[in-house]
């Protein structure tokens, strides 16, 4: 298993993230406008939304160890632009500040607690690079200038995807099967389905598999692409599939564990 990113790097790359997210929001003529890849959302709501998820986990970071969700309160975003750039840019470094005080090791709640990633505020740190990047494709898709996520990043999160959102006991409600992922920049996941949950390998190589280990679906694009069509930004469609893509339309519906993810639904606003 390749090893994941160093905390000092996830920190790094939530602030890059969110600079840029805020330099894709203040170029756009309107916060009015509707984001193509939340279509319930303006401009304006996205960044209510990236703030305020920002803010809570700094709270819950900061609370520590806990068996519920620990109550934080967020303030209200304000609603002209430049103060509300300013809420966004404090959003920030609220999640930073927290970060940083306690390190990687601190035990926190998190929705994820039946999943492969521990409930550690290195595991927020790391799912919160993907909410930031992931966000700021949605802002930049907004203005028309959307950018390929940064590999680095990217790679990263196909395999946080995998092991937050789908790896873990809650049983899979269709027979059970194998889809892969395989990163043009080198790497490949194996997702593996069944009654029993799903389990998450990474390949040293992609290999063709034969019975019941051969893969029922094979999704390749750039780790980038990957994490679009994870999240459902991108149809999947729109990168090269092998076998029968009706696994993947399956899993983009499955909820195994309620999961809050960079999501298109301003209603889950206080869980991502």
């Amino acid at each position: 298993m390749a090893k994941t990113l160093e905390f000092p790097v996830l920190l790094r790359l939530i602030d890059e993230r969110s600079v840029a997210f805020r330099a894709a929001v203040a170029s756009a003529p309107s916060l009015d406008a509707q984001v193509p890849t939340c279509p319930e959302w303006t401009l304006r709501d996205l960044v209510r939304h990236l703030g305020g998820v920002q803010r809570s986990w700094a709270g819950i970071v900061t609370a520590g160890p806990a068996d519920v969700r620990p109550d934080v309160t967020v303030s209200e975003a304000p609603r002209e632009r430049a103060d509300l750039l300013a809420w966004s840019a404090e959003s920030t470094e609220q999640l930073l500040g927290a970060l940083r005080e306690f390190g990687p090791d601190r035990g926190c709640w998190t929705w994820w607690g039946g999943s492969r990633s521990p409930q550690t505020s290195g595991a927020v740190a790391r799912h919160q690079v993907q909410e930031a990047m992931v966000h700021t494709y949605d802002a930049e898709i907004t203005v028309g200038a959307p950018q390929p996520l940064p590999s680095e990043a990217a790679l990263d999160g196909v395999d946080e995807f995998l092991s937050t959102c789908c790896a873990g006991t809650d049983p899979w409600p269709h027979e059970p099967a194998v889809v892969e992922y395989h990163a043009t920049e080198g790497r490949s996941w194996r997702l593996s389905l069944s009654g029993d949950g799903a389990r998450v390998t990474e390949l040293l190589a992609p290999a063709a598999g034969t019975g019941e280990d051969a893969a029922g679906a094979i999704l390749q694009g750039t780790a980038g692409e990957l994490v679009l069509a994870l999240y459902d930004r991108i149809p999947v469609n729109s990168l090269k599939v092998e076998g029968d893509p009706r696994l993947f339309d399956l899993l983009l519906a499955w909820d195994p564990t309620a999961q809050d993810l960079p999501t298109r639904a301003a209603s889950s606003m206080p869980r991502s």
